[in-house]
């Protein structure tokens, strides 16, 4: 009671409220309970549904006349208020009319009422359809789940069976049970790919070792049994290759899953065409040993493929118009020893080729006219000790080529018309010390090819016929003790050559016949103590030439026969003996600059 004259003040400020305010404070209101309402619910929404659907019947319908009557209350109510709450007047006698309308609105209330309990009855029955479905629908998942597993252990066991058919009939029954893994359920798929897998990285030795020619009859018979074995072996792991490689060349779920053959002995196998599109593939420490295994025209796009540490020492394998787009496929510290691998019209475009470490020791690895377009592939470390490897008429458009401290120590290294038109090749601190790296008529336009701080201490690497219209080439560094760098017949028609700070110990440098024309070539600080560079008939038409600082204390810079027609010519700070011809060259020329050191001008008078 004492709050009474407090509510009294409330409700007379409400109704001298204009009719606006008092609307709004009605809606401000309405939105406030609901909102207490919400976070008043101690049930989230599933539960509210599930003991709904657990309520009785009757129990449902009269909660829902209890909201309809609640909110019609409401509204009268809240209209009522609204209009200035007019005082209610009820007559003393009722008109037929009036009665008529009542009984009106007392049919819509009942047929209100009738029409909120036929709406719960319908929702009931909706919810008590979907609750049967659902069950329905997970007992027939726990129904095919268990006929998979039934059927995956059935032939699974068959791969263990002694007899290569029964082995054959397990291998395509699990193919057929990833084919029908139910839809959602791709871990049943990897399951069966891992199964498979697995049979192939069991031990495994590719053939038996010959008859001798003095064998018994015992022995041939023993050598004729284990042959008949090992031919049924391969039939079956040939038949699993033959089986992923089928469903890898079609749009099928086998895609974009993981495959692990880590350790795999491979004595033939076709995956041509396969797609290998995202997962992880890999083949670290597997063996290559005879017959032939292609991979020719498959695709890797995206994801892992790891040939690390794999070795190739027999047979074929080809990666012939194999397409290598993003991820990365690893062949680091792989062993190429013999057989062949071949790369020809392969495609790298982004993602990276990783060679690192590799060795090549025998056989032939063939890149001819691949095509690298972005992303990189590294040679680091690289060891060439033998063999081939063949990089002729291949492109390299962008990205990176790195073959940054490979050693050349035998066999061949072959860029023949590679032609690399932007990106970067590097061969910084490789080591050449025999067999061959020829570039010859290859074409450099832009981008750089660095052999900073290389050494040369034998073999050859010969740029014969190379063309540079463009970017950058340095031996900035680089040291010349032994071997040939030939560069006879190539164009300098643009872009910059340097060996700036090299050393020339021993071997030769030739640049007999060779054409500089616009550009720059820098020999600047570079130490002549032995060998031979020759520039014989060479011609030097409007480009830069400098030997500013260079030391020439031994072996033999020869410039006989060169012409220079316009450009500059440095050898400001050089020391030692002048080069051969270079000042009777200069003479008979028309260079615009020359610089000259102060002993070696006054043995033409004085000209600088």
């Amino acid at each position: 009671m004492a709050g009474a004259p407090l509510a009294a003040l409330v409700w007379e400020l409400f109704w001298s409220l204009p009719h606006a305010g008092r609307v709004a404070l009605c809606g401000i209101g309405v939105v406030a309970l609901a909102v207490a309402t919400a976070h008043r619910a101690d049930l989230p929404w599933h539960r509210w549904r599930r003991r709904a659907a657990q309520a009785r019947l009757g129990s449902l319908i009269a909660i829902a006349w209890v909201v309809v009557i609640a909110l019609v209350v409401v509204l009268v109510v809240g209209a009522w208020w609204v209009m200035g709450a007019p005082a209610l007047d009820f007559p003393d006698t009722v008109p037929p009319r009036a009665l008529d309308a009542l009984a009106t609105r007392a049919f819509a209330i009942v047929a209100g009422l009738g029409a909120a309990a036929l709406l719960v009855i319908h929702y009931r029955r909706q919810r008590t359809t979907e609750a049967d479905a659902e069950r329905a629908e997970r007992a027939a998942e726990r129904e095919i789940a268990k006929l998979f597993t039934d059927s995956f252990d059935s032939a699974s066991d068959k791969l263990g069976n002694e007899h290569a058919a029964v082995r054959l009939a397990g291998i395509h029954a699990l193919a057929r049970l990833a084919d029908e893994a139910p839809e959602g359920r791709e871990d049943l798929v990897q399951m069966v790919i891992d199964v498979l897998c697995a049979y192939l990285r069991m031990p495994y030795t590719p053939s038996s070792a010959p008859l001798p020619a003095d064998a018994t009859d015992k022995q041939a018979i023993g050598h004729h049994e284990r042959g008949l074995e090992f031919a049924s072996l391969r039939e079956v792991r040939h038949t699993i290759i033959r089986i992923i490689g089928n469903h890898l060349r079609e749009p099928t779920r086998w895609r974009s899953k993981d495959y692990d053959f880590t350790g795999t002995v491979f004595d033939g196998g076709n995956l041509t065409g396969a797609v290998f599109s995202g997962g992880e593939v890999i083949f670290r420490g597997a063996r290559f040993t005879r017959g032939e295994v292609s991979f020719r025209g498959a695709v890797f796009c995206g994801g892992e493929v790891d040939f690390a540490e794999t070795e190739f020492s027999g047979g074929e394998v080809t990666f012939r118009e194999a397409e290598f787009s993003g991820g990365e496929v690893a062949f680091s510290r792989a062993v190429f020893s013999g057989g062949r691998t071949d790369f020809r019209w392969a495609r790298f475009s982004d993602g990276t080729a990783g060679f690192a470490r590799a060795v090549f020791s025998g056989g032939e690895v063939t890149f001819r006219e691949a095509e690298f377009s972005g992303g990189e592939v590294a040679f680091s470390r690289a060891v060439f000790s033998g063999g081939a490897v063949d990089f002729g008429e291949a492109e390299f458009s962008g990205g990176e080529v790195t073959f940054r401290r490979a050693e050349f120590s035998g066999g061949t290294a072959n860029f023949r018309e590679a032609v690399f038109s932007g990106g970067a090749v590097d061969f910084g601190e490789a080591e050449f010390s025999g067999g061959e790296v020829t570039f010859r008529r290859a074409e450099f336009s832009s981008g750089e090819v660095g052999f900073r701080w290389a050494r040369f201490i034998g073999g050859e690497a010969n740029f014969r016929g190379a063309r540079f219209p463009g970017g950058d080439m340095t031996f900035a560094g680089a040291v010349f003790s032994g071997g040939t760098v030939n560069f006879r017949w190539a164009r300098f028609t643009g872009g910059t050559m340097t060996f700036a700070r090299a050393r020339f110990p021993g071997g030769t440098v030739n640049f007999r016949e060779a054409e500089f024309s616009s550009g720059r070539a820098d020999f600047a600080e570079a130490v002549f103590t032995g060998g031979t560079m020759t520039f014989r008939r060479a011609r030097f038409a409007g480009r830069e030439m400098t030997f500013r600082g260079a030391r020439f204390s031994g072996g033999e810079v020869d410039f006989r026969g060169a012409v220079f027609s316009g450009g500059e010519l440095d050898f400001g700070d050089a020391s030692g003996t002048c080069p051969v011809s270079l000042l009777e060259s200069i003479g008979h020329g028309e260079p615009e600059v020359v610089t000259l050191p102060g002993p070696w001008r006054s043995i033409t008078g004085g000209a600088d």
